[in-house]
């Protein structure tokens, strides 16, 4: 026997206009109405069960970070050679001091940097309009924590995915550090995640 028969079904008209009829009792409401408001029950419901994922399950982990007396070369190699945009920087610890990006170290470069208003076409044009100008930029031998940005905003493992998008929309930011209570890091989420996420329901709600 076929897997799908065994899948509940969705409600079409007729199992509506059936309900209605078994009911013993007069309801001032139209098939159409029921339809819709099961429709947009089923939408909640969906959205509720998202929302109740926590940060621990969608982050990634381990997470690759410096010290603050970390050369600003040697984070940039790593940023590179990992294919990752932003680094937590902490201290011996493991307490979070901050954060460097790539965006950071173009900064300190003196390369112009991305900007709220540009597209990612306009941005990369000004990044080689500076290269053709002023020739190859010299890697500053500062530390990290010279450029970092020191307040960072971060999560809790036990938040939800409801919370971490308030926060990325409040804070125009496409990633958050995850830290637990001692503000030690454990995780980042990046919009990268989420969009992956996203995907990764999409496909399994499709049929097979």
């Amino acid at each position: 026997m076929s897997n799908r028969q065994n899948e509940p079904q969705r409600p079409q008209r007729a199992d509506f206009q059936q309900a209605l009829k078994s009911m013993d009792t007069y309801m001032d409401i139209t098939v159409d109405d029921l339809m819709t408001l099961s429709q947009r029950a089923e939408q909640f419901a969906n959205r509720r069960a998202s929302e109740a994922i926590q940060v621990s399950h969608i982050m990634s982990q381990p997470v690759r970070s410096v010290r603050p007396q970390t050369p600003l070369s040697e984070a940039a190699h790593l940023m590179v050679t990992q294919r990752i945009s932003g680094l937590p920087v902490v201290d011996e610890a493991g307490h979070l001091a901050g954060i460097i990006t790539e965006a950071d170290f173009l900064r300190a470069l003196g390369v112009p940097a991305h900007q709220p208003h540009h597209n990612l076409w306009q941005t990369l044009e000004s990044l080689f309009s500076h290269l053709a100008h002023h020739g190859e930029p010299e890697t500053p031998d500062d530390p990290v924590t010279a450029h970092m940005v020191k307040n960072v905003v971060c999560v809790h493992p036990d938040q939800d995915l409801h919370a971490v998008i308030e926060v990325m929309k409040r804070n125009s930011v496409k990633r958050l550090v995850v830290c637990d209570h001692d503000r030690r890091v454990v995780g980042m989420v990046t919009r990268s995640d989420l969009v992956r996420l996203f995907f990764d329901r999409y496909t399994e709600a499709r049929p097979g």
